[in-house]
């Protein structure tokens, strides 16, 4: 069902973008979610990110894995590269096409079960490789797709709709990038897009692997009284502690900052994002505070968002592995198969 086009219709009040593109130019085919799914929310706000940025879709590729979360990127910038991976493996794919062509920007959206269960590894490890992309999780604590169990996601205590508790400790995936070295760590809420939208602003200019766990509820199996998941849980326990204002190179920054409660922090490509706390005692740069206020806040049930880690020092998986600037699609036939002497002199070398 997910081939459905969406029907065009031309407004004379639709603005364009720096490149010409009208914000229906970033979605996709219709979606098939159940109505209310706050992964449709996340695809809005995605689709209102990228047309503000004014990138060219053919020069995104947006990849999933499997789960509700992973039917996501056929709903924007249709006209972007994309792959549907097997479950779990995301990571590698991504890692493999930004391998190819580091001049790409990448999106990947997955799930609590795709990346926090039996994609865990791979998760860790593209983390560690600070490979150049955005990674979405669309974390709604359960297994949508196979009626409602609880996910690695899923907080003690909370309550399943027919009835379970969950007993077993949940794996926090923002502590999880902070703790692994990550370089850029936020959370969102599917049901705040003025909150959403800069972040992943943030994220796609960031030069690294960009983290956003969104708390996405699920309508059907996890959205009712007792889920630490829900519309009302979120609204009720969100702990907002930094806000991201996204400034390209070109625009001025008008925002005052003398009171030390936002900082600038300048992006690989010139833009600027303005970190505002709402907590004046916090430090974003700070890793173990990081991770410290996040528990802290966990053991009062509350929800904490914003921009909680970010760190642009950090090399790169190019930068690391010194791989060359040129994409792989572009380079000459000789440089991709240099031939047998070429091999064996490389065989030499490692031996």
């Amino acid at each position: 069902m997910t081939y459905i086009p969406k029907p065009r219709i031309d407004l004379p009040t639709d603005r364009v973008n720096d490149i010409g593109l009208r914000q229906r130019d970033y979605e996709g085919v219709l979606s098939t979610l159940c109505a209310g799914c706050g992964h449709d929310s996340i695809t809005a706000a995605i689709v209102q990110a990228f047309w503000e940025l004014s990138i060219e879709p053919h020069t995104v590729v947006k990849l999933s894995g499997i789960g509700c979360s992973s039917k996501t990127p056929a709903y924007f910038i249709s006209g972007a590269h994309g792959f549907n991976s097997v479950h779990g493996r995301m990571p590698s794919v991504a890692t493999g096409a930004m391998a190819a062509n580091r001049d790409l920007t990448c999106i990947a959206v997955s799930g609590d079960g795709d990346s926090l269960s039996i994609g865990f590894g791979q998760f860790g490890h593209v983390v560690r490789r600070n490979l150049n992309m955005l990674y979405l999780i669309e974390n709604n604590g359960v297994y949508g797709l196979t009626k409602g169990q609880f996910s690695a996601s899923a907080d003690p205590g909370s309550r399943a709709k027919r009835g379970q508790v969950n007993q077993m400790q949940a794996i926090d995936p923002v502590a999880t990038t902070i703790a692994l070295g990550g370089s850029f760590a936020a959370r969102g809420f599917s049901g705040d897009r003025d909150q959403l939208v800069p972040l992943i602003k943030a994220g796609v200019r960031h030069r690294g692997c960009a983290v956003i766990d969104v708390v996405s509820p699920c309508v059907t199996f996890n959205d009712h009284e007792g889920s630490t998941k829900s519309y009302a849980y979120t609204r009720k326990m969100s702990h907002k502690v930094v806000e991201a204002d996204l400034v390209p190179p070109a625009e001025e920054i008008t925002v005052e900052y003398d009171d030390g409660s936002t900082v600038p922090v300048t992006l690989h490509d010139g833009s600027t994002v303005l970190l505002r706390k709402t907590d004046p005692n916090y430090d974003p740069s700070n890793r173990s505070a990081a991770i410290h206020y996040l528990e802290k806040h966990r053991a009062k049930g509350e929800v904490v968002t914003g921009l909680m880690y970010l760190d642009e020092t950090l090399p790169e998986m190019h930068d690391v592995f010194g791989t060359g600037s040129t994409p792989l699609s572009d380079e000459a036939w000789d440089q991709l198969n240099p031939g047998s002497e070429a091999l064996a002199d490389l065989q030499a070398q490692l031996r």
